[in-house]
């Protein structure tokens, strides 16, 4: 089930970065980057709802708790990937990697966070896997 899981996120990384690519590309030109930044939010949200809908059977969780730790490994991996590629890679200072979590700026990237701890377990549930 784990290794199914790690798939799956890499199939969920791939999304991401399409994601990021149309936001840049499409949305930030057409509404700007404030606006860019919650549509490709709410996009990436329902793509990572998607995948886990799809996939969800093929992971295989066969109960609520192992449903939810593979949201929680989802999050884990997604943590280590933006912090680790952002800083190490990317060069992104540390403060400027925090500055999507700053709600009070408009920056909603912590539902993606959201979306990607509680899909696993939200969709097993929907599609009555246990």
């Amino acid at each position: 089930m784990i290794v199914r899981a790690v798939v799956v996120w890499l199939v969920l990384v791939c999304v991401a970065i399409g994601n990021g690519v149309f936001r840049e590309a499409v949305l930030n030109p057409r509404v700007g980057a404030p606006a860019g930044h919650v549509v490709s939010t709410v996009m990436l949200c329902v793509g990572i709802a998607f995948v886990a809908w799809v996939t969800i059977p093929w992971i295989h969780p066969t109960t609520a708790g192992e449903a939810a730790r593979v949201g929680a490994l989802w999050l884990v991996l997604v943590l280590l990937f933006e912090f680790g590629f952002g800083h190490f890679i990317a060069r992104k200072s540390w403060p400027e990697l925090l500055t999507d979590y700053d709600l009070l700026r408009g920056r909603v990237w912590v539902l993606v966070l959201v979306t990607t701890a509680v899909a696993p377990y939200l969709m097993a549930r929907a599609r009555r896997l246990w």
